[in-house]
């Protein structure tokens, strides 16, 4: 079996953890932030979500909806909930084609930590948009991935896109 070493990941493991001046999630903390604010990456709020740029991200325009009930157990959402969860992701995956123009996307959540999930005791699902050919000789010999987009220069575009389609 090949693997693939992403050391990039403990990283970002630990830069959460070392962010942290409290024993809140991260997640939970993000929820409590405003939009508005251009300082951080939140994009969208709704009644059971929240939509924000990862901030560690596969490719550009890589985001996560984020459950604002803390919970590592994907049986435990209300109906309500699931629905909030899949109407946000539709919605993400539609702003994206928009501003990116995205060939395909990889969307999912990682649950539990051998799953691969870094924030493992609250549950989020990532969509990532993907383009033919963006897994190319940088991740793969120089152990590089280059995103080619600043993060809060895609957070404005994506703020003008979702005042758009609301």
């Amino acid at each position: 079996m090949n693997k693939l070493w992403s050391p990039w990941r403990s990283k970002y493991i630990d830069s959460i953890k070392d962010k942290s001046n409290s024993n809140e999630c991260v997640l939970c903390r993000t929820a409590k932030l405003e939009v508005s604010d251009s300082e951080n990456l939140l994009i969208e709020k709704g009644k059971h979500t929240y939509t924000v740029l990862n901030l560690y991200p596969y490719n550009s325009g890589h985001l996560m909806i984020v459950p604002i009930r803390h919970t590592n157990k994907f049986s435990s959402f209300s109906a309500e909930e699931n629905a909030e969860i899949m109407q946000k992701l539709q919605l993400a995956e539609k702003i994206l084609k928009i501003i990116l123009s995205p060939e395909g996307f990889n969307i999912g959540a990682n649950l539990g930590k051998v799953s691969g999930a870094g924030l493992d005791e609250h549950i989020h699902f990532h969509i990532v948009p993907r383009w033919n050919g963006d897994t190319n000789f940088m991740p793969v010999l120089g152990e590089v991935k280059v995103i080619s987009q600043d993060l809060l220069e895609t957070k404005k575009k994506l703020l003008e896109a979702y005042s758009k389609i609301k």
